[in-house]
């Protein structure tokens, strides 16, 4: 019952009620006993889908890729301390990405609060550093109302998961307070005008000027917008923390991502400027960030995000404003134009034809040099993306990315065009690349959903291909095979060099090669089909099986890797 009416029901009841009223009818979780009267009530809201995982980490990973896709909250049910505890690696994913997930956790009750009883744990405590906002409903009268501050919290930005523990004794006491729809504020804002005409006036007196974005331009519907101030200020683009679409990928002046892991890696892109816009995003997201000054000397620095605590969190800019990204850069547009010379506009228009061509000659580049070993075996990701673009549907398709090493060849060949058709990992946790895509798949049903994750990241949360069978969940599945933790290779590689220490061979805990993972088994014991992949002549037939079958697929698709599984038996099997 929704409105002023009262719910006359106890908690279990009335929150199902409170989630409908907000429009989120799926809820993404794993069982225990201390939420049994809960899931219980589920059966008299069919309206109300469960999504059942077989592991708490894949619940959160899968409402994950839900909340991305429909950029609206995505709700969870954990277990008590148990079901928490395995869901935080997958929380801080959700909250280093800024998704809206709206978590409630079991709990035995209030009153046996005391009793340091089995699974007791401070389960607010737990959660706090993953979330935006962690809390316990401590008595019935302010059930509803916590919900809805926690739909508020999370669905307000900047955005993030928040948790709520609803003890069973809450939830089996009868409720005083009515169902209605939660009250989201605007954040629709923009700066005043002479702040907008201070901003155009650096960035257009700028000589190399550089953009640096992040999925607060997404957010924020501006990504039209963000091209146009490129185009007008023949800026360089580079995305920074970004999982989503924030200007298309195949666009003359978009240059890729800073460094995640190391700030030397960034550092020449970030002193390349005399004057620097960043939108959406903070500088930088890198595991091993520069501890110094990362702007070039003299450079001025413009900071636009509605998160105000990123803004010259590390770095100092110059004007920093708290505002909409799309708002803003609308009237950005509009200052640039008019304060920008003929002299200037020409100089933005002979930067943008230089870095199209230097653009264009480094596609061309990477396209030969495909082409030359488009027959190898073990197999180049390029093989398989060439064959699949030629095979996929010209729209309507989604892709979740957590490949992060094939990733270049993915985008190569299927350059994203839009928010919401590609969606990167994000965070730093793995797993998310088959639980993400069952979640867009499902908030996408009339879309071609394809997930790609690495050996190691599938082996995270292998466990989702189940929940994609027992839902029907027809989402295709590539599982970029190489034997190892390919990154972790690259990134010690970098390790190395940074302290002059000669190349040798990797630690045999990166190699995953032996014994091999055959994926096709896997997904097949779990009511998934699958092919494995491993010659050239195979890619075709495999994509074409995937794309037809009518439901969930799996690809095992044996990609050249650097292993050596005879050192790793001989090592490990004493």
């Amino acid at each position: 019952m929704v409105g002023n009416a009262m719910t006359e029901k106890t908690g279990r009841f009335a929150i199902i009620e409170q989630f409908l009223a907000d429009g989120i009818d799926h809820m993404f979780g794993n069982p225990g006993t201390v939420e049994q009267g809960f899931l219980d009530a589920l059966s008299a809201y069919p309206e109300m889908r469960y999504v059942l995982t077989l592991q708490e980490s894949v619940a959160v990973l899968t409402a994950d890729g839900y909340a991305r896709a429909t950029q609206k909250p995505a709700l969870v049910q954990l277990h008590s301390t148990p079901g928490v505890g395995n869901g935080i690696g997958a929380l801080y994913q959700a909250m280093r990405g800024h998704s809206p997930l709206v978590v409630i956790g079991g709990d035995a009750g209030i009153q046996y609060a005391a009793m340091d009883a089995q699974m007791a744990g401070d389960l607010v405590a737990f959660a706090e550093p993953v979330t935006k906002w962690s809390t316990v409903v401590m008595h019935p009268s302010s059930l509803l109302r916590v919900i809805r501050r926690a739909i508020k919290i999370a669905a307000t930005p900047p955005m993030g998961p928040v948790y709520v523990c609803v003890p069973q004794d809450v939830l089996d006491a009868p409720v005083v307070e009515p169902v209605r729809p939660t009250s989201l504020p605007s954040t629709r804002v923009t700066p005043d005008a002479a702040t907008v005409r201070s901003m155009a006036e650096l960035l257009a007196a700028a000589n190399k000027p550089m953009i640096f974005v992040g999925d607060g331009v997404a957010f924020s519907g501006a990504q039209s917008e963000l091209e146009r101030v490129a185009e007008l200020l023949g800026a360089e683009v580079w995305e920074a923390d970004a999982g989503e679409v924030n200007m298309r990928y195949d666009h003359p002046l978009y240059r890729g991502m800073t460094g995640h892991m190391f700030g030397s890696a960034s550092l020449p892109i970030m002193q390349r400027g005399d004057a620097n816009l960043i939108v959406g995003t903070y500088v930088l997201p890198e595991v091993f960030p520069e501890l110094g000054d990362i702007f070039a000397p003299g450079a001025k620095t413009v900071h636009i995000d509605l998160n105000a605590y990123e803004i010259a969190k590390n770095h100092p800019v110059d004007i920093g404003v708290v505002a909409d990204p799309r708002l803003t850069l609308g009237l950005l547009i509009d200052a640039l134009e008019q304060v920008m010379s003929s002299a200037q506009k020409t100089d933005a228009q002979e930067r943008t034809a230089a870095l199209e061509a230097e653009t264009q000659a480094k596609r061309a580049a990477a396209l030969e040099d495909d082409q030359a070993n488009r027959d190898a075996v073990p197999l180049r990701m390029s093989r398989f993306m060439e064959e699949l673009v030629a095979r996929l549907p010209e729209e309507d398709v989604i892709l979740f990315d957590e490949a992060l090493t094939s990733s270049p060849a993915v985008v190569r060949y299927w350059p994203p065009q839009r928010t919401g058709e590609y969606f990167l990992t994000r965070g730093g946790s793995l797993g998310i690349g088959i639980p993400g895509a069952i979640g867009a798949k499902m908030a996408n049903p009339d879309k071609t959903v394809i997930g790609f994750t690495g050996d190691g990241g599938a082996m995270y949360t292998i466990q989702a291909l189940w929940s994609a069978a027992r839902h029907n969940v027809d989402a295709k599945f590539v599982i970029c095979n190489n034997g190892s933790y390919r990154l972790l290779q690259l990134n010690i590689d970098q390790y190395w060099k940074e302290r002059g220490i000669a190349k040798h061979d990797f630690p045999v805990s990166f190699d995953l090669s032996h014994p091999p993972l055959h994926f096709a088994e896997m997904a097949r014991g779990m009511g998934v089909q699958g092919v494995r992949v491993e010659n050239p002549d195979e890619v075709g037939p495999a994509i074409e099986q995937a794309l037809a079958h009518p439901g969930p697929f799996l690809i095992d698709l044996v990609l050249e890797g650097d292993t050596n599984p005879e050192r790793v038996g001989n090592t490990c099997g004493q």
